[in-house]
């Protein structure tokens, strides 16, 4: 059966459907990854997104009960130049088309991904509509144009009610705006005693858990959306070792009075290097973001760069002077991609412990 995707500005892809047959529209982005495509549908940061895979093959090898970054993908369809129909890996338990139709998520195949990727990178991210064949085109676009995007992500993945994964050493609370398991993975790998709570909890009801540490997890959409985390922040700052992830990142960049802004077309991939000022050790990292930390926006506040990207100069750390806060706007979880910079973690473990030693002050 044939599907299109329909862009705002008139152009139209027609290819093959795969996956269920539900209508849905979104902001149409691309990921480089050549690898990783479960982890990549189910990460939570692409809610209400069409996200395209530039490699050519998807779906090879599988889908396994082990690589999911969420319970409930949120991307809102996948585009692929060419889904592989019968899946062979010792892990595979299903194919990617079965996935996508049980999950309720479109896919597209068969379509010029690079000529569609080269579209996004002239023009920026373009709001798009997977659809059948017999829509009128004109009124679709005209559709997608009065279009808003959406505003109330992080509402829409963030847990509604406070869970634990129990450990004997130091409590952190997660705070969730779309985390990956990656994250919460690495922190249960040094015994942390994890609470992960929604993203609108309270300054009192955080503080009340005694925690040791806090975890700012990764999260979609605009960072300005999310004023409950930006207050949040601003209480917890002087009082608890923090270490923040993508848009967590972000946040913490905002609580502090810096700004953000949209990138044109954003990062999405597993191959970005960043750079670390201090030492100027490279990592190739993993990242997912449409949103980055204005660095002139920093020259008033009490936050330092501590890396940047490599191939557009943009930051990718912050490190507070005054306070044990730090983070940065890639994944250290990866998943997927490379665990160059896993490190961080021992940085946040380090810095409760000293923290707690009376070494350093919050």
């Amino acid at each position: 059966m044939k599907r299109q995707l329909i862009m705002e500005d008139g152009t139209v892809f027609v290819g093959k459907a795969f996956g269920s047959d539900i209508e849905k529209s979104g902001e149409v982005v691309f990921n480089t990854g050549m690898t990783g495509y479960q982890e990549i549908l189910s990460d939570l940061s692409y809610c209400g997104q069409i996200v395209t895979l530039t490699y050519p093959l998807i779906g090879n090898y599988g889908i396994n009960r082990d690589d999911f970054e969420s319970i409930e993908p949120a991307i809102h369809g996948l585009i692929v130049k060419e889904v592989a129909k019968y899946p062979s890996n010792w892990r595979s338990e299903e194919s990617l088309d079965a996935l996508l139709k049980f999950k309720g998520i479109p896919g597209l195949e068969g379509i010029d991904t690079r000529k569609l990727t080269r579209l996004i990178r002239q023009h920026g991210t373009l709001k798009g509509r997977l659809c059948n064949m017999e829509v009128n085109v004109d009124k679709v676009v005209k559709e997608l144009n009065d279009m808003p995007l959406m505003t109330d992500q992080v509402n829409h993945v963030s847990t509604k009610d406070p869970y634990h994964a129990p450990g004997r050493k130091y409590r952190i609370v997660l705070v969730d705006f779309g985390a990956k398991h990656g994250i919460l993975r690495n922190l249960i790998h040094y015994d942390s005693d994890v609470i992960v709570v929604p993203y609108n909890a309270s300054l009192e009801e955080v503080l009340g858990l005694n925690p040791d540490g806090i975890m700012l997890s990764n999260g979609p959409g605009d960072p300005t959306d999310v004023q409950e985390g930006i207050e949040l922040i601003k209480g917890l700052i002087g009082k608890v070792p923090t270490f923040g992830i993508c848009l967590g990142h972000q946040l913490i960049a905002l609580a502090c009075g810096a700004k953000t802004d949209k990138l044109k077309f954003g990062h999405r991939g597993s191959n970005h290097p960043v750079k670390e000022l201090e030492t100027g050790k490279i990592d190739i990292t993993s990242q997912n973001h449409g949103y980055a930390v204005v660095e002139d926006s920093l020259k008033d506040t009490r936050l330092k760069v501590t890396h940047v990207s490599v191939n557009d100069g943009t930051v990718e750390g912050l490190e507070h002077l005054d306070h044990p806060v730090f983070c940065v706007q890639y994944h250290p979880e990866a998943s997927p991609g490379p665990e160059d910079s896993i490190h961080l973690f021992d940085k946040f473990i380090n810095m409760i412990e000293e923290h707690k030693n009376g070494k350093v002050k919050a």
